[in-house]
């Protein structure tokens, strides 16, 4: 998100106002927000010194560094953490049963569903409308409504001005192919609008 981190997306820092506004007013309305932080360690599939930047990429969000840590823009107040270990449901269960509105889903691969308690999560949640953004758009988001979509049961939107690809022909195409699978895509000014 920042351009002197490791693994910078190209004009993530334009999207940084969008982000934030899309934080507030999901603060403010108490909306649930759910976020994912990648946990990384050296010996992780994901991390190379010779990345191709599809499967792999260098070492970015390290356990404990701050490029792991969310910017101020998206930064979560007091979050129920799920961490990609397996948990019973029942703990689950019980730790959101005092969230505030914001959930912490910890990964060490591009796919949240790689978390071994998102489907849990999500049947917890039982969400009627899904709305996606951040970085990368290419990676982490694709990955995101892939699973969203295989799922089914639930609306997905995509917010393009509060997202940024790594690579934008990637972006583009892959804008186009959402739409062809039912995907909303949508701005910043239409979440905040209602129309969505």
């Amino acid at each position: 998100m920042v351009p002197e981190g490791r693994l910078y997306v190209p004009g993530a820092t334009e999207i940084t106002a969008n982000l934030a506004r899309l934080t507030r007013e999901a603060r403010e309305r108490r909306i649930t927000r759910v976020a994912t932080v990648c946990d990384h360690v050296m010996e992780d599939a994901e991390i190379s010194s010779t990345p191709d930047y599809r499967t792999t990429f260098p070492p970015h969000c390290l356990r404990g560094t701050p490029g792991q840590a969310k910017i101020p823009a998206t930064a979560l107040a007091r979050p129920v953490v799920i961490p990609n270990r397996r948990l019973d449901p029942a703990e689950i269960l019980s730790r959101l049963e005092l969230h505030t509105g914001e959930i912490l889903v910890e990964k060490n691969q591009f796919d949240v569903f790689s978390n071994p308690n998102v489907v849990t999560l999500l049947d917890a949640l039982s969400p009627d409308t899904l709305v996606v953004y951040g970085v990368a758009q290419d990676v982490c988001d694709a990955h995101a409504i892939a699973g969203f979509l295989k799922r089914g049961g639930c609306r997905v939107v995509f917010v393009e001005d509060a997202a940024r690809p790594i690579d934008p022909k990637r972006g583009a195409a892959l804008l186009e192919e959402w739409k062809g699978q039912g995907v909303a895509v949508v701005t910043t000014d239409d979440v905040l609008a209602g129309r969505i």
